[in-house]
This record gives structure tokens, C-alpha cells and sequence, in this order.
């Protein structure tokens, strides 16, 4: 329904504005079906604007069944709607009743600006009663958030940048545009949070933000996208959840897909030709893991596998006047008779992954061009290259799995790049009796321990704690390393690290601003609070002296002399309370996260590492879990018919199991490790009637039944009672 603006006063009655409002609406109804076509020409319901205008206003969309047109960011941040539909219903989600009400809702407010009616978006700084259209808020400059609660600020309660000092003397770029301007921050200027010689038109930024979107929008000048984006949305940039648009272009990468696939080694040893190409076999072309434009057959290069890497002649050349990796032994190769001994020294296959140098100031420009291209599992199986076929048994019990693995693995014959092998034993057995464990179960449940542990403290995201008797027995030593044998030897995904402690690993606790999610102390978290948002000088000032002891005590007491002083002093409370405070145990979990060379591998491809130690996987599905397991022997067709319908079922929710229940049941595992399973996890059709999980095997043998209802009940009571077991067995220990 299009409602144009309402001129009533405050005066008259709810009864008159109604009917006048009604009357308004059958006349414009009328308008529109006039112009049936016209959908151009038709005004938002809220702004009353017929502008057409994505970058500002957002997309303008129309439902002619209702005879209804808003621009997207007006109905977004009006202040009296919320979004109680799905994706697909009404407008964006938003109901066509809600709609209604929330036009007849700011029908009674008049915007500030135009002084016309229809003003439904208001400032939310407390005591300010500021209305306005979407487009009136733009010209007077006012700020809208799209995030969180989606607030508006008008032009004098809008968040602004605080530079403490300003040592630009001449004008610089604009970083997007290269135009002029002069680096003072304003509305229309912004400066980078992570670079602070980058400055930005407010224009510019919101263009980029649109065609890039969230995947790929970030600070030109470091590619910094967290702390960036953080800056940009508080600053009201909107960027949209979307792929960026040149990744939505049909074909517009079609000429990366074709690969190199030629032998350029010196002397090639394919009767087929250079060209020939034969997977899965010594006579498989590997290409050049840097500049993957030159490659060589299998045999060729006496590389027993694809997975092991290979440079070519210029990279590897490249790579080794570097001074960042040392350079590998020279190996007799095998059937050198064959072979030139020339060929032999130049065209050998890599060593296992060589650790960059810290102390290096040199980058590896080489390898910057690919890293980003690259996946965490690849990355991982790279680092796998390093365990030896010599196997280490570990002694676990599962009652007590720190315990165990902590003995493990400080015992001083344990080394991480060994095999890992696991028996489980029960405490306090006379007997010494002990069956084969499954080793990805067993890091699994350590990770689990891990996170749970008072080494790390918050919620879901989390941050180091600081615990001086662990520091004492050097526990967070302990727990970097475990996280990177697990990590190495097919872990499970962490997933519990906070974006400030994978900041500071990855860029150092020097360039990394905690925010206040990162604080779990409530008291402290209470303190940053009021600081920040004290209103006046006096205000702060009281705040400082009710607090004056703490300030005292962390080195954070400051001169107040204006009310932005408040910043400078928050993010002093939070570098000490987040950082400074837990340098210690910091420093001990980072050497220990250096095992096996994972730490230098999360700093050279922090984006993929990221998704694991940042996020937790994603969420099973019956395809995944379809896909996941392999059928190895002659399957039975009913059986199988019947897995894929319990799948199904479990994900439709028609079973008291879930996907991760089925998947710790037949690999001890809730999710698919980064690296993969080791075994491939299969399916066995057995004339049983309850299945049966080989967790070493990663094996699920399936009942074969005559019904379908019957499998279910048997598969579902089978699970459920085997993990509650080994739940209440594990609770059992606890509570003693």
C-alpha cells in the first residue's frame, strides 16, 4: 500500500488521521493501477521517493500484489519493525502486515529534516527524540549501522574517529580513488583502524564494500578484513552478505582452469611424450607447487606420490637464494643408470616441508601468489609429510584423558613426528588388560578436554586465561603442543580460538586490538562499560575515582582532560586485561604451538587456518554423511536403501539420533577432521541385528532387516544407549 505523507497536527484525533490515511491509500491504489507498468515511477512507502538508486538507498523492490514499493535500507532501518519471516516471505523477511504497520506508525512522526511525515527511522542515543527519512538522515550526514540492532545515529550523536595526534601536514590519496584529501576524519573521510596512512572517501569505501561484499571486502593497503570491517560497519558502511561481483560474472576465470600439463624436465624418461598424461599412475603430471606453470611426470622426478611436493629448476633456485630454506641433501635416485647425474641433483622431489627462518625480514613473494588459494586440508596433509613410519603406543584412559595424554607426552621417549597408535586401559586394573583405541577419538576427546579447560577462558570464543599453578607446571606449553600433534596427526577442528588470540599469534600481540567480547571477567567488563559511556568530563572522572585502585594497579591511570580521553583509556584496560596480563602464558602456548612447524604454517596462510582454529565445522547433512562413507564390500541393495532413508530421516528430525551421534558411533569423531579420516570411513552390510561402530576402522557395519521401521528402531536404540554409556561412564569419573 503506497501512503503519502500525512500534514496532520497534533490535534486531531486518532479517528480522523485513520480515515484520512485510508483515504490516501485508495487514491494512490488507484494511481498505481493506472500505471500497471510504471513500477520506475512508484514512490517507498517510507522516504516517498521514486529514486532508483542501489548504492544508496539499497535495492527498490516491488510487490505488485500488494501494491507495495520500499527501498531495501529504508525498511531495514526503520526502528519500530522486525524481521519475522523467512528469507523468501514478504520483503526481505519482513511480513507485508508488519510493513503496514510500522508506514502507519511513522505516519505520526514528523522528520526532522524535510519536516514532512512518515519519519520511521529515529536516533538511538538516549534522550534524543531525532526522526527522519532514510534520505533525509543522508544529507544531514547522519550515521546508520548495518549491524547488530541495526541503530541510527543522527548528526550529533553519530560515532566518530578519534586520532589522538595528527602528523599529516600535506593532503594524501584517497586509497580507492587516488584523488586528494585532506587527512582529517570527518563524515565523508575515513581512515583505515589497521593502516594509518590510509584514507578513504566515504563514497568510495561504500562502492567498494557493495561490489566486493563480505567475502572480499578489506583494507587496501594489508588485506586486513576483521578489524577493518569492524571499523567500517560502526562507521555505517554496508557490507552486504554477498559474493563479491566480479565472482558472480559467468566464466570470468575460465582461462585458470586450464592447468599445465606438460613434462619439462630435462630429460624425459615417458616413451609417450612430454604430453602424455596418465592419473593415478607414475605417469602423472605434477606441476610446480610455486609457480604451477611447469611440471614434470612422476617418474620423472622420482616422486613416489602426487601429495609430495616439487619445485621447478627457477623456483627452487629462487627459493634457495632466498636464505629462507635450507638446502636439501642430494639422494642417489633410483635406476640412475638411466638418469643423468645432473638431472638427478636438479630435478629431485622436495624434502619434507622446510620451517621459514622467524627472525626473517624477507617474505616469500613466491609463494604469496598461491597461499590463498590453498585449503587447510592441504596444508595439513603437507605437514603430515613429516610423521615416520615409526609407531608410538599411547596409554590412554579415557576416565581421565589429560591425565593420560599429559604423560604421554612428556615421556621422554615420545617423539610427535612418531606415529601415533593408542590403547585404552581402565585405571586401577589389576589385570593390565588394554584393547586398541581409535587414535582421531582420542584427540578428539583431548581437544574437547582442551577447551573446556581453565587454561582458556570465555564462552564460545576464547582467550588464554591466566592460571599461575598451570603456568608453574608449564600446562600451556603442553596445550600448544597438543593442539598441533593433534592438528598434524588428524585432529579435529579447535574451532574455540577468539579472532584476538589468532590475531596475536598470527600478527603479534602488538598489533592486535582486543575488543570487549574478549573480556569474561564481569567486573572488569562492568568498568569498560561505564567508561565508555560516560557523557561528560565529570562523568568520567567519577568513574575513574570509584576505580582508581584497579587503574592503579594495571598501570592504566591517565590525565582526563576531554571526554574522548575515554577511548584511549579503554583500550588501554583491555590491551592490559586481554594481552599484557597472559604474555606469559602466551609466550609458553606459542612455543608450544611451534611443534612440527604448525605455528609458522598458521602465519603463512593465516586465512586457512583460520576457518578451523577460528570457527567450528560445519554442520553434518545426510549427503555429507552419505558422501563420507564408502561401501566396501558387495553391498546389500535393501540395506543400503534403507541407510540413505535413515539419513534422511535423521536430518528431517524423525530420529531420536542426530548426524554427530551416528559419526562419533563409527569413528569417535562429531565432525570431519580438516585433514580427513584415516581410514576412509565405510559401510558393511552384516546379517546382524544392531549395528556395529569399529571406531580403529573408522567401519559402521549396518543390520540388514526386512523392514525399514525396524532398521530404524534398531539403529536409533543401539546409538543413543552406546553414547549415553560412555557419556555417564565419563560423568561417573568426574563426579568423583
Amino acid at each position: 500500500i503506497l501512503i503519502p505523507a500525512l500534514q496532520t497536527s497534533d490535534s486531531e484525533s486518532v479517528d480522523l488521521e485513520d480515515d484520512l490515511e485510508e483515504s490516501a491509500c485508495l487514491t494512490e491504489s488507484k494511481m498505481n493501477e493506472n500505471k500497471p507498468g510504471d513500477s520506475q515511477n512508484l514512490a517507498c512507502v517510507f522516504c516517498r521517493k521514486n529514486d532508483d538508486c542501489p548504492n544508496k538507498y539499497g535495492e527498490k523492490k516491488t510487490k505488485e500484489k500488494w501494491n507495495l514499493t520500499v527501498h531495501y535500507y529504508c525498511l531495514l532501518m526503520s526502528s519500530g519493525i522486525w524481521q519475522r519471516g523467512k528469507e523468501e516471505e514478504g520483503v526481505y523477511g519482513f511480513l507485508i502486515e508488519d510493513i503496514r504497520k510500522e508506514v502507519n506508525r511513522a505516519s505520526k512522526l514528523k522528520c526532522c529534516v524535510c519536516k514532512k511525515n512518515g519519519a520511521s527511522i529515529g536516533c538511538v542515543a538516549p534522550r534524543c527524540k531525532r526522526s527522519y527519512h532514510f534520505p533525509c538522515g543522508l544529507q544531514r550526514e547522519c550515521i546508520f549501522q548495518f549491524t547488530g540492532n541495526f541503530a541510527s545515529f543522527c548528526w550529533n550523536h553519530r560515532p566518530v574517529q578519534i586520532i589522538t595526534s595528527n602528523n599529516y601536514r600535506e593532503s594524501l590519496p584517497c586509497t580507492i580513488c587516488l584523488e586528494f584529501i585532506e587527512p582529517i576524519p570527518s563524515y565523508n573521510i575515513l581512515r583505515s583502524p589497521c593502516c594509518k596512512n590510509a584514507w578513504f572517501h566515504r563514497d568510495c569505501l561504500q562502492v567498494q564494500a557493495i561490489n566486493a561484499g563480505v567475502f572480499f571486502f578489506r583494507c587496501t593497503i594489508c588485506s586486513n578484513s576483521d578489524i577493518f570491517q569492524k571499523e567500517m560497519l560502526r562507521m555505517g558502511i554496508h557490507i552486504p552478505e554477498k559474493d563479491a561481483s566480479w565472482e558472480l560474472e559467468e566464466n570470468a576465470y575460465q582461462e585458470l582452469l586450464q592447468h599445465h600439463e606438460r613434462c619439462d624436465v630435462r630429460r624425459c624418461r615417458c616413451k609417450e611424450g612430454r604430453d602424455y598424461n596418465a592419473p593415478d599412475s607414475k605417469w602423472e603430471i605434477k606441476r610446480c607447487q610455486c609457480c604451477g606453470s611447469s611440471g614434470t611426470h612422476l617418474a620423472c622426478s622420482s616422486l613416489r606420490s602426487w601429495e609430495q611436493n616439487w619445485e621447478c629448476l627457477e623456483c627452487r633456485g629462487i627459493i634457495y637464494n632466498s636464505g629462507e630454506f635450507q638446502k636439501a641433501k642430494k639422494h642417489v635416485l633410483p635406476n640412475s643408470n638411466n638418469v643423468g647425474i645432473t638431472d638427478c641433483l636438479l630435478e629431485e622431489s622436495s624434502p619434507k616441508l622446510p620451517r621459514q627462518s622467524p627472525g626473517s625480514q624477507s617474505k616469500d613473494l613466491l609463494r604469496q601468489g598461491s597461499k590463498f588459494r590453498r585449503n587447510v586440508s592441504t596444508l595439513l596433509i603437507e605437514l603430515g609429510f613429516q610423521i615416520k613410519k615409526k609407531t608410538k603406543r599411547l596409554y590412554i584412559n579415557k576416565a581421565n584423558i589429560w591425565t593420560s595424554a599429559l604423560d604421554a607426552f612428556r615421556n621422554r621417549n615420545f617423539n610427535p613426528s612418531y606415529a601415533i597408535e593408542v590403547a585404552y586401559v581402565i585405571e586401577n586394573d589389576n589385570f593390565g588388560s588394554e584393547h586398541p583405541g581409535s587414535k582421531q577419538e582420542f584427540l578428539s576427546l583431548l581437544m574437547q578436554h582442551l577447551e573446556n579447560s581453565s587454561l582458556f577462558e570465555g564462552s564460545l570464543s576464547k582467550n588464554l586465561s591466566l592460571n599461575s599453578q598451570a603456568l608453574k607446571e608449564n600446562l600451556y606449553y603442553e596445550a600448544g603442543k597438543m593442539l598441533a600433534i593433534s592438528l598434524v596427526h588428524g585432529g579435529p577442528s579447535p574451532g574455540f580460538f577468539s579472532k584476538t588470540l589468532f590475531n596475536c599469534l598470527v600478527y603479534g600481540p602488538e598489533n592486535t586490538q582486543p575488543i570487549l567480547d574478549d573480556v569474561s571477567d564481569f567486573d572488569v567488563a562492568q568498568i569498560i562499560i561505564r567508561i565508555n559511556t560516560a557523557t561528560t568530563v565529570a562523568d568520567l572522572k567519577s568513574v575513574i575515582n570509584e576505580c582508581y585502585n584497579y587503574l592503579e594497579l594495571i598501570g592504566c591511570l591517565r590525565l582526563i582532560t576531554t571526554l574522548s580521553d575515554k577511548y584511549m583509556l579503554v583500550k588501554d584496560i583491555l590491551v592490559y586485561h586481554v594481552i599484557q596480563r597472559v604474555q606469559a602464558p602466551f609466550e609458553s602456548f606459542k612455543q608450544g604451538l611451534k611443534t612440527l612447524g604448525v605455528l609458522e604454517k598458521i602465519q603463512a596462510y593465516p586465512e586457512a587456518f583460520c576457518s578451523i582454529l577460528c570457527h567450528k565445522p560445519e554442520s553434518l547433512s545426510a549427503k555429507i554423511l552419505s558422501d563420507l562413507f564408502t561401501v566396501h564390500t558387495l553391498p546389500d541393495v535393501k540395506a543400503l536403501g534403507f541407510w540413505n532413508s535413515y539419513l534422511q530421516a535423521v536430518e528431517d528430525g524423525k530420529s531420536t539420533t542426530t548426524m554427530e551421534d551416528i559419526l562419533i558411533f563409527a569413528t569417535g569423531c562429531s565432525s570431519i577432521p580438516p585433514a580427513g579420516f584415516k581410514p576412509t570411513p565405510s559401510i558393511e552390510c552384516l546379517p546382524v541385528d544392531f549395528p556395529v561402530g569399529n571406531k580403529c576402522n573408522n567401519c559402521l557395519a549396518i543390520p540388514v532387516t526386512n523392514t525399514y521401521k525396524e532398521f530404524q528402531e534398531n539403529m536409533d536404540f543401539t546409538i543413543r544407549n552406546t553414547l549415553k554409556l560412555e557419556k555417564e561412564e565419563s560423568s561417573h569419573y568426574i563426579g568423583h
